[in-house]
């Protein structure tokens, strides 16, 4: 019976060793690659907005922010960002667009 819970903690522990190893390897490739990508500064416009909370309600709570910019070829794009810039772009704000693979840079709106 022993023998059964040790080879359960040691698959379980396996388990979980290659989902935080996975997880790691994504996001340095992601960092990678978005480092290979050229800064874009293009025309776009802010389509939809949304955020994403986490965490349970008898604890602390994280939101995620995210806003999805239609560029001037008709692509869409969404970018995670700030709470301090999510407060200031509105839907259908028109402006200058920065980003580097699947990373934010900025957003200048343009008025008139």
């Amino acid at each position: 019976m022993e023998d059964l819970g040790l080879v359960f903690f040691v698959l379980v522990g396996t388990a979980v060793a290659g989902v935080f190893a996975f997880v790691i390897i994504g996001g340095v490739v992601q960092w990678l690659d978005n480092n290979q990508q050229p800064v874009l500064n293009e025309r776009a416009r802010a389509v939809t907005k949304r955020t994403d909370t986490s965490g349970h309600s008898d604890g602390p709570t994280s939101t995620t922010y995210f806003v999805t910019f239609q560029i001037g070829s008709g692509e869409r794009r969404e970018f995670r960002i700030r709470g301090k810039e999510y407060g200031k772009i509105a839907e259908g704000d028109s402006g200058e667009l920065v980003y580097q693979g699947t990373r934010y840079k900025g957003f200048q709106r343009t008025f008139g």
